[in-house]
């Protein structure tokens, strides 16, 4: 594909990267020479230093010949113009992203669409959304799910006191009478394995496994989990991830919320029903004590600081609350808030990219999900009538080592896949995998 990419923020620049290792034909439009730079340094693509409003630079970037734009500058008003004339311009698709939580509603929708922007992307309603998923889950990192959770992925961190520890992937399937769950992946000090037979689990690992609903109770035994009950939240930071969070935990949770800034607080608690909202600053150990933190299932840290989230969630753990989730907008912090034992880490570079990199893929991708602390993918495909991937077994397919089939919706039924596996026209299948093997599994669902 022919992709033009305008803003070379840390949004853009991931994006970039993302999709200069598929081989697309990638162009990335910023007016900061510096950041036009830093791109021409560590990537192989065409930049161009100039305005995305510009005819002229999106002449130049032959947007006409484009099949789809991405508008991920710092400013929104430069997002929707840029959308809006490079459609004109010839651009077969595009995408805005946006700041204003009012144009995401359903009936504002049409709109945009009659202008010419095909998708618009608000990165922190897409996080909070993230996170009220996450809130309910103790003892896991991460869960997507697939088809309304007929399939889920779980990502896991296995401790001292799981029972897989020192197991090889063979000796835990045997051990278990369903075969409800499969290990599709782990991660080892910072790198990611497609496990094999032979490959054994060990302390710190971080497990990813697909799931139907039957099995779920088999993957937290397994994985020394438990399911806990989720009473009380406190959310550190009113920004719009903060509130977005609170609003939608408020009516069936506990919810404090501590901020910074008195007029913030005023306007959040005229906005917040259910939540109790704290002026105070959430770097004050003292505060926190008293307002209860030890007392927390789930603490959420979404200040503006990356450093901030990490180390009050730390304390957070430190206090025995069950659960903590940071934002880390620096991916750098990424591997160290893990190791430092924070359970959920969201960041909004990757849950943004996730959503707009299935615009680029051939095959009929339903749902995408790039992984916090992972360089894979898990990618939820359809597969086409007379698709490869329908001729043989999974194991006569020559499937692309880096990447493995964790299971397969069929109609209203879902089941783990197995050697023996023949998939059909029309399921959807979760695939697991690695950036050097999505468009070799692409192939096969087309």
């Amino acid at each position: 594909m022919k992709i033009i990419i305008a803003g070379a923020g840390e949004v853009g620049t991931h994006l970039a990267k993302m999709l200069s290792s598929e081989l697309h034909d990638i162009i990335i439009i910023d007016n900061n020479e510096e950041s036009v730079k830093g791109i021409d340094a560590n990537l192989d693509i065409l930049t161009i230093t100039g305005s995305a409003t510009s005819f002229e630079v999106l002449k130049e970037a032959s947007v006409k010949r484009s099949d789809l734009l991405i508008a991920v500058t710092h400013s929104e008003e430069t997002n929707i113009a840029c959308a809006i004339l490079a459609k004109k311009l010839g651009a077969k698709q595009t995408i805005a992203r946006v700041d204003n939580p009012e144009y995401i509603r359903p009936v504002n929708k049409n709109h945009f669409t009659d202008l010419g922007i095909d998708y618009l992307i608000y990165p922190e309603r897409i996080a909070a959304k993230e996170i009220s998923g996450m809130v309910g889950q103790t003892g896991t990192s991460e869960i997507v799910d697939f088809t309304g959770g007929k399939l889920s992925l779980y990502v896991l961190k296995l401790e001292e006191n799981a029972p897989v520890i020192g197991k090889t992937l063979t000796e835990v399937t045997e051990s278990i009478n369903e075969y409800d769950f499969r290990a599709v992946a782990i991660t080892r000090n910072g790198h990611t394995i497609i496990p094999r037979g032979l490959d054994r689990f060990q302390i710190n690992d971080l497990a990813y496994v697909v799931t139907n609903k039957a099995g779920i109770s088999n993957v937290l035994k397994y994985s020394g989990k438990k399911k806990s009950e989720v009473k009380n939240v406190m959310i550190l930071g009113g920004s719009r991830i903060g509130k977005r969070t609170a609003q939608s935990l408020e009516n069936r949770m506990n919810v404090k919320l501590i901020e910074m800034d008195k007029q913030e607080c005023t306007r959040l608690a005229d906005e917040l029903n259910n939540t109790l909202v704290i002026n105070g600053d959430g770097r004050d150990v003292e505060l926190l004590k008293e307002e209860g933190l030890a007392k927390m299932d789930t603490f959420i840290a979404v200040t503006g600081s990356s450093e901030v989230n990490l180390l009050s969630c730390l304390l957070a753990k430190k206090m025995g609350v069950k659960k903590t989730i940071a934002e880390i907008e620096n991916i750098d912090y990424i591997n160290l808030g893990e190791n430092m034992g924070i359970d959920t880490i969201i960041n909004k570079k990757l849950v943004t990219a996730s959503r707009i990199f299935k615009f680029t893929m051939s095959a009929e991708v339903s749902t995408m999900k790039c992984l916090t602390g992972s360089d894979a993918e898990v990618l939820e495909f359809v597969a086409r009538p007379k698709s490869k991937i329908t001729k043989y077994r999974l194991k006569d397919l020559n499937f692309p080592k880096e990447a493995i089939v964790g299971g397969i919706i069929r109609g209203n039924n879902s089941f783990i896949a197995k050697g023996d596996t023949k998939i059909q026209a029309e399921d959807r299948v979760v695939v697991f995998a690695m950036p050097s093997a999505v468009k070799k599994v692409e192939t096969f669902f087309n």
